[in-house]
């Protein structure tokens, strides 16, 4: 039975281990994105990767300079993803990630505060050994809503807020973490 057709069956170490890894090629990207962290989101792909994203299709360079100029219009941006499904072949995967984002400004305009369901279709390889990394992606927008006037809620001045770079709560405490023996 081709990969595209296998169901679930029985995982072996190796598997899980593959399908972990890829889940957190996944997860580490949503967090660069969402630090606007370009070296971590960089990471994930090889450097010949492709991408399609919104209006947005060519190399995984051109893509990361075409969503980073993008973000910078937000005030805060999250990305949270759901169902992932990978089915791997030897040395290449392809996983389905569903997930929505939420993108914030102080900007009053609809189109700079929306919420985006979507879906990465990506194609991972794992070459010379090395790490599973993204070699092309296909993002689908499944939907998009724009909440009404007036439904944000304040944050209290006293709350830790979220940042948009290493300035962020948790690049402390991943640091810290380095000097844990």
């Amino acid at each position: 039975m081709s990969p595209e057709h296998t169901g679930p069956g029985t995982p072996t170490p190796a598997s899980l281990a593959d399908r972990q890894a890829i889940s957190d090629v996944v997860l580490t990207y949503c967090r660069g994105i969402d630090r606007l962290d370009r070296d971590l989101v960089t990471s994930c792909f090889h450097a010949d990767a492709t991408d399609t994203h919104g209006s947005f299709n060519g190399t995984i360079a051109e893509f990361i300079d075409w969503a980073f100029a993008l973000l910078q219009r937000y005030d805060s941006t999250m990305h949270l993803v759901a169902n992932h499904l990978a089915t791997v072949n030897g040395s290449a995967a392809v996983a389905e990630t569903y997930g929505i984002a939420y993108h914030r400004s102080s900007d009053p305009d609809p189109r700079r505060n929306l919420t985006v369901g979507f879906r990465y279709l990506d194609r991972l390889e794992r070459r010379d050994e090395g790490p599973w990394r993204i070699a092309r992606r296909i993002a689908t927008t499944e939907w998009v809503t724009a909440p009404g006037a007036g439904s944000e809620w304040p944050i209290p001045p006293d709350s830790a807020v979220g940042q948009r770079d290493r300035t962020d709560p948790l690049y402390q405490l991943l640091l810290d973490l380095s000097h844990d023996r």
